[in-house]
């Protein structure tokens, strides 16, 4: 996707999302959790992994997705709380957008994780 597309926090992306020993990476879905202003001005995107393989109970900074579909997602999926930092040109689409809920939800689980 061109790098002039203006990405939202909240957006779902598809992206090569980096393994966290940096050795390699695996196309995955991704919510965008960079502020929209950063957005605007920056070449890259800060984004969290999402993933279709869910383990019950939920641990720290997980967050299922309650509208996949809305979200671009062909299956229920977690925001699991793994943080990377890409180049927008290295986005390959946009899949959709977190509802308003969802939205509230990972404002919360980023201060879990944060502080």
């Amino acid at each position: 996707m061109p790098s002039m597309m203006i990405y939202k926090f909240g957006d779902i992306v598809l992206v090569p999302f980096p393994f966290t020993d940096q050795s390699s990476s695996k196309k995955r879905p991704a919510v965008i959790i960079s502020s929209n202003s950063y957005n605007q001005v920056k070449p890259d995107l800060i984004i969290m992994a999402i993933t279709s393989q869910i383990t019950l109970p939920l641990s720290l900074g997980e967050w299922r997705i309650m509208d996949s579909s809305l979200a671009g997602l062909l299956k229920p999926s977690v925001i699991k709380p793994v943080i990377s930092t890409l180049e927008k040109t290295l986005v390959i689409r946009k899949l959709g957008q977190l509802q308003e809920s969802d939205v509230q939800n990972l404002k919360k689980i980023i201060a879990s994780i944060l502080g």
